[in-house]
């Protein structure tokens, strides 16, 4: 019986990581991290969205003489999707602008990764069907695809 909690529990834990990475979207590149992060802002300011900032993780590791595989993360949005979002729960502002990070895996595969928009405000007060979260769903897809190269 006790091995049967101790599996049930193991399983609980594992499916609890599991549901966390399925909020995260992964798109594969064959593209440098900074090749695919160039192609991306240049996607993002093409659509009209501004771009915020872009952190170069493994440069601030280099400056305290650390070590750190490519990462870089992209910052932007668009008002016209962000707005009505953070009207409807302010709390919005804690997940907005909207972030894109292309990093190096350990085998050195580069991924363009981010968070799904509705899995990111589902404990706010942001109802599902708000037509703003579908469509940065979609920016979202469209972007990355297209810095990828897809």
């Amino acid at each position: 019986m006790r091995g049967h909690i101790i599996l049930a529990a193991a399983l609980a834990v594992t499916g609890a990581g599991q549901a966390v990475a399925d909020d995260l979207v992964r798109v594969k590149t064959d593209k440098t991290v900074n090749a695919a992060m160039d192609a991306l802002q240049a996607a993002v300011e093409g659509a009209g969205a501004t771009v915020f900032a872009r952190v170069d993780h493994a440069a601030g590791a280099q400056k305290v003489e650390m070590e750190l595989d490519d990462a870089q993360v992209l910052i932007f949005g668009n008002p016209k999707l962000g707005t009505p979002v953070m009207q409807a729960d302010p709390l919005a502002g804690l997940f907005l602008p909207l972030k894109v990070l292309a990093y190096a895996d350990g085998d050195g595969q580069v991924w363009l990764a981010y968070e799904d928009p509705q899995d990111m405000l589902d404990d706010l007060d942001v109802a599902a069907d708000l037509p703003a979260i579908g469509k940065m769903q979609g920016a979202l897809g469209k972007l990355t695809a297209k810095a990828a190269g897809e």
